[in-house]
């Protein structure tokens, strides 16, 4: 094989993007999908790439820095694209150890780990490179203002451009100053600087991305678009926090699995890179829109489920909005969205729609007991 490239969290939504993108286009590569296979992780999401022959799965914590050391010694590993993460904000209020331990030290683990094993090569550093995948949530959150002239869109109709400025002009960049205000941003917060620490301090060939909410297949029910598609198929109420006014970006999974592949072979080393959709919404808007979707696929009729919308009390520590700039990532590297937000939301819903197995798999808990079982039986 030309390359050994790790992918942790490769069992998880974003991560299971990245494993097929690269195990598709890359049959020289030998793709590892590092995964502990927690709560998130599931390897149904990966069944059309299990079988290929430059495809291995490996069942790790990423805290356990002994056995992640003796896999990077045992199968020569050159690169690391690093995601596995705890992700969900409401999680971390309630358990900010959990966050804290597998976002800084699963990370600090894999960092040491890399570090000693290409240290130990003749060739050291070289061809060898540690990317690391973040939020845009470090960064804190922005006002929210309506441009003069500039109303905000309601209907997937809207350019992209005309949501990348409905709800302010002020963006997150690559210097913007983190502000985390969440204990699972405080942690991916602190791994970011570990990261960077690491290329100050001893050279190794690091690059980070923040990236805006991610939409699209294979994503955990728990967020708030396939917990959504899947509360209207099955006529449950709708929970949107406060009154649905925060806005985010959102960015097709896909996309951002390219612009990760684009990355890993062609960034900067020790540069940061912003990845965002230029596709911002407010909670209560991409709801609606989702309702209307999910209606019309389902032959009801158009908005006939919005009396499933239910406010609730907000989030404590809610940011009122995050928004990304993409230009640089655009103008070195020649990445930009492929979907406009009205193709994506319809691939979304329609997909998730045609896999209601999965989705009753994993709202059951089944894949949890039958990995369980599979790895207790070796």
């Amino acid at each position: 094989m030309k390359r050994t490239i790790v992918i942790t969290g490769g069992a998880g939504f974003i991560g299971s993007h990245v494993v097929r993108l690269f195990v598709n286009k890359y049959p020289e590569y030998h793709i590892i999908n590092l995964d502990k296979l927690t709560y998130a992780g599931n390897l149904a999401n990966l069944k059309d790439v299990e079988q290929k022959p430059n495809y291995e799965f490996v069942k790790m914590d990423i805290c356990d820095f002994d056995a992640f050391y003796q896999l990077m010694q045992d199968k020569k590993v050159d690169g690391i694209i690093h995601l596995a993460a705890e992700s969900h904000v409401d999680r971390s209020i309630k358990d900010p150890f959990t966050f804290a331990r597998t976002n800084v030290m699963g990370t600090l683990s894999l960092l040491q780990a890399a570090k000693l094993y290409w240290e130990s090569l003749p060739e050291k550093y070289e061809g060898k490179r540690f990317y690391h995948i973040s939020t845009d949530e470090v960064y804190g959150a922005l006002e929210l203002t309506h441009p003069e002239g500039i109303e905000p869109p309601f209907t997937t109709t809207a350019s992209s451009s005309e949501h990348h400025l409905a709800y302010g002009d002020q963006f997150f960049l690559e210097t913007t100053k983190y502000n985390p205000h969440s204990p699972y941003s405080a942690s991916k917060a602190s791994s970011d600087h570990f990261v960077r620490a690491f290329h100050d301090t001893y050279g190794m060939p690091v690059v980070v991305t923040n990236c805006s909410n991610n939409y699209g297949p294979y994503q955990f029910p728990e967020k708030l678009i396939p917990l959504f598609i899947n509360n209207i198929r099955n006529r449950k109420p709708l929970p949107v926090y406060g009154k649905g006014e925060n806005v985010r970006d959102w960015l097709f999974v896909e996309d951002h699995a390219r612009a990760i592949d684009l990355i890993f072979h062609e960034g900067k080393t020790a540069e940061t890179y912003n990845i965002g959709g230029f596709n911002e919404w407010k909670n209560i808007d991409i709801i609606r829109v989702v309702i209307k979707t999910v209606d019309r696929l389902l032959g009801r009729p158009e908005g006939a489920d919005e009396d499933l919308i239910t406010f609730v009390t907000d989030r404590a520590g809610h940011d009122l909005r995050y928004a990304i700039d993409s230009s640089k990532l655009q103008r070195e590297l020649g990445w930009e969205p492929s979907l406009q937000f009205e193709e994506g939301i319809e691939k979304t819903v329609r997909w998730y729609l045609d896999h209601q197995e999965w989705l009753d798999n994993i709202t059951s808990g089944d894949y949890e007991k039958y990995y369980e079982q599979m790895y207790a039986n070796r």
